[in-house]
C-alpha cells in the first residue's frame, strides 16, 4: 500500500498501530476528556481525534468492531461497518451502540475499532 497519512486533530490523540506484524487493521482510540457511559440499548458517537488521507481514489478505509468489546461487552459499530471515502478529510468518529444488557463506560484511550485501509 501506498502511503496513508495520519494527522491528530488534537493533542490527546492516539495515532492508529497495529497491535502486531500480521494484524489486518489498526486500533483506534477513544478520544475523550472524561469517561462516557453508554446505557444499555443506547447509542454514541466517539471522537477519535484523528483524521487520514487515503493515497488516492482507488483505497477505502473501513472501520470494524473490536471483537473483544463485542463479544466481551455487546458493543458494536451502529452503521455495521463504517465507511471512509477516499476523499473524506475530516475526524474520523465511531458510532457504537450497547447491545449488551448492562452500561457500559468508554474511557479515553480506550481501543473502540479497527481502521482496515
Amino acid at each position: 500500500m501506498d502511503e496513508l497519512k495520519i494527522k491528530r486533530l488534537r493533542e490527546n490523540a492516539i495515532v492508529p498501530t497495529r497491535a502486531t506484524e500480521g494484524s489486518a487493521g489498526m486500533d483506534l482510540s477513544a478520544c475523550l476528556d472524561k469517561p462516557l457511559a453508554i446505557p444499555s440499548g443506547g447509542r454514541a458517537l466517539i471522537p477519535t481525534g484523528i483524521a487520514i488521507a487515503l493515497p488516492g481514489p482507488s483505497y477505502v478505509a473501513l472501520l470494524f468492531a473490536r471483537s473483544s468489546l463485542g463479544i466481551r461487552r455487546g458493543l458494536m459499530l451502529s452503521n455495521g461497518v463504517g465507511v471512509i471515502d477516499s476523499d473524506y478529510r475530516g475526524e474520523i468518529q465511531v458510532g457504537l451502540c450497547n447491545l449488551g444488557s448492562q452500561p457500559y463506560t468508554i474511557r479515553p484511550e480506550e481501543r473502540i475499532a479497527q481502521l482496515v485501509v
